[in-house]
């Protein structure tokens, strides 16, 4: 397979850093829409085809490979598939934005404490959505945060602009943060985002270089702190897939493709790159 399009000289040192290396690489990637399709509903997500033997080559060369998600860590090691798959005993999950992570090795989760906001927000929430005219508005409760989500609506776009400010409020008095996504607005704690997270592998790991694929604004916290420890000697390739629309991340990015599948090519082609180096 040949070597996907690499937008930036950044990138391809990326690249050549990690074929050269993989076992000082980090491989990471976003699950909803990145290695998942984006469905309707977030219960029946599940990896698209390829992506977790394309992530178990990986891993078999590479120093860590890992799935950044905004959803509880047991509910992505589930829909993923993950638990159990051949290859991929050193996975890791960082759920919560990086509150949980997740071992493959031990099956074990350690979490940092969810903050107390995050229960008078759930006790509120109700009373903001019916205020605003908007009750059927589907919450997903993810335990450390609260994920406002309007692609069931009859107007997604309008509800979501309708729901901006009284959640933005609501965030601000209980000492949460509002984070906006791909037709959905999420209370979470403030200070923890992938980038955070990210920043966090890196070190346990010792990494001199990483993959990370992400589609939404909420990778786009991954995307800046990887670009911004490319100052200090990080190599480091930065996919981003079409799925949500995020300007700003396709913009950021070194290798752009369309969807999961674009990311399990990109993925593949690596592991073949490793493979044949």
């Amino acid at each position: 397979m040949s070597t996907p399009v690499l937008a930036t000289p950044a990138g391809r040192e990326g690249w050549e850093a990690i074929v050269k290396e993989p076992g000082g690489a980090v491989i990471a990637s976003d699950f909803d829409g990145t290695l998942s399709p984006l469905v309707e509903d977030p219960a029946m997500s599940r990896a698209a085809d390829g992506a977790l033997d394309a992530l178990a080559r990986l891993a078999g060369t590479v120093g860590q490979v890992a799935i950044v998600t905004g959803r509880p860590a047991l509910v992505a090691t589930e829909l993923s598939g993950v638990t159990g798959h051949a290859g991929l005993s050193g996975l890791v999950v960082l759920g919560h934005y990086g509150l949980e992570r997740w071992e493959a090795s031990t099956g074990a989760i350690t979490s940092e404490p969810v903050p107390e906001g995050v229960a008078v927000a759930r006790e509120r929430l109700p009373g903001v959505l019916q205020e605003a005219g908007l009750p059927d508005a589907y919450v997903e409760d993810k335990d450390s945060s609260l994920a406002v989500h309007t692609r069931r609506l009859p107007d997604p776009a309008g509800a979501l602009e309708a729901l901006r400010t009284p959640l933005s409020e609501l965030a601000e008095s209980v000492g949460l943060h509002l984070e906006p996504g791909n037709l959905v607005l999420e209370l979470r704690p403030p200070g923890i985002d992938k980038g955070v997270a990210l920043r966090r592998l890196l070190e346990s790991t010792g990494a001199r270089s990483i993959l990370y694929a992400g589609d939404d604004l909420g990778d786009l916290a991954a995307f800046k702190a990887i670009d911004s420890l490319r100052s200090e000697g990080l190599y480091a390739v930065l996919v981003a897939a079409r799925s949500s629309g995020a300007t700003a991340l396709i913009e950021s990015a070194d290798i752009v493709v369309d969807d999961p599948a674009g990311v399990v090519t990109v993925l593949t082609a690596l592991a073949d790159a490793i493979a044949t180096r």
